[in-house]
């Protein structure tokens, strides 16, 4: 990125500023990028334990395989899944709350005995899944914001700093420059104006 500047004072205070606005949030976005990439691996790290909690759970139930044949789909459902919104390190992300379910009556006399820990079942599979997929989400927006906090530190570091930097020392240098050709032009002109005078006085 070349940055735009003119040779004078105005544009050297100006480029000191934007500068030293970049020094100093360069700090915050390195740990706010540090800290995002911290929190994208608890994310994924959790939601690949509630996947193997899932997988682990569905082999414990296996033996049940035979019977879920009886039971009905429809006695459970799933009404609402509540979801509210957590800061993580500056980020919205999304936090599982409360999984509403409609349990249908059914008559326990009449259907085995076995229907009440099935549900209870289906609720600790649901819970499960539903809590792997926020978190997988949670991971992804994460990592989203991580990438874009990477790119504003790279450019920050790698092009607008140096860029600035070289541009007031461009204008530095161009200044001090002036000031030397400035003085240089006012000793020849009052050598000039010595020499005439002692020219004159001789006349």
């Amino acid at each position: 990125m070349a940055v735009k500047f003119q040779y004078n004072k105005t544009s050297l205070n100006e480029l000191g500023k934007q500068l030293k606005v970049r020094q100093r949030a360069l700090p915050t976005l390195q740990n706010k990028e540090s800290a995002l990439r911290l929190e994208v691996r608890k994310a994924k790290d959790e939601s690949d334990r509630l996947v193997a909690d899932l997988e682990a759970a569905l082999q414990r139930y296996d033996y049940l395989a035979a019977l879920w044949n009886e039971f009905e789909p429809g006695l459970i459902a799933i009404t609402d899944v509540e979801l509210y919104t957590k800061k993580v390190a500056g980020v919205k992300t999304p936090a599982l709350g409360e999984i509403r379910y409609e349990i249908r009556p059914f008559n326990a006399f009449v259907k085995p005995a076995w229907f009440a820990d099935g549900v209870a079942i289906l609720k600790e599979l649901s819970r499960l899944g539903i809590e792997s997929e926020v978190y997988q989400e949670k991971a992804r927006i994460l990592d989203y914001q991580r990438k874009k906090t990477t790119q504003k530190v790279n450019l920050y570091e790698k092009v607008q700093i140096p860029g600035y930097q070289e541009a007031i020392r461009k204008i530095k240098r161009y200044m001090e420059d002036e000031e030397n050709l400035s003085k240089a032009s006012s000793k020849i002109v009052k050598n000039r104006h010595a020499q005439e005078e002692e020219e004159a006085s001789v006349l």
